[in-house]
C-alpha cells in the first residue's frame, strides 16, 4: 500500500501511469479503520489496473485543504492528473469496487 505525502503526490498520483485510488484517512477515525481492510483488499485485487494509496488526514494538511476533504474516509480516483470522482465513507468492498468501475467507465 502506497503512503502518499505532499512531497510524493506529484509523482505518485498526478504522474502515475495507471489510475490512482486514494484513501484520505486518520488513525483516530473508527470508520477509516473499519473500511481499511476492504480498501487494502481492493488495492491488491486491482494492482494490475490501478494504484491504491493512502493520505493521512493529520499529516498532510496541504493535500486535505487542496481537495476540500472535510469528511473521512473519502476515496478519490485520479487518472492522468485529474480527479475523476470521489466517494465518502463507502459501506463495503463491493461499494468501493462499484465506485471504481462506474467512475472509470465515465
Amino acid at each position: 500500500m502506497l503512503t502518499i505525502t505532499t512531497n510524493s503526490f506529484e509523482n505518485d498520483v498526478l504522474r502515475a501511469d495507471k489510475p490512482v485510488l486514494v484513501d484520505f484517512w486518520a488513525q483516530w477515525c473508527p470508520y477509516c479503520r473499519r473500511i481499511a481492510p476492504a480498501f487494502d483488499k481492493v488495492g491488491e485485487q486491482y494492482a494490475d489496473t490501478l494504484i491504491a494509496g493512502k493520505i493521512n488526514y493529520d499529516e498532510e494538511p496541504q493535500l486535505i485543504q487542496r481537495f476540500g476533504i472535510d469528511t473521512i474516509p473519502t476515496l478519490m480516483l485520479f487518472k492522468n492528473g485529474e480527479v475523476l470522482g470521489s466517494v465518502v465513507a463507502p459501506g463495503s468492498k463491493a461499494a468501493i469496487e462499484t465506485f471504481i468501475r462506474e467512475t472509470l467507465a465515465q
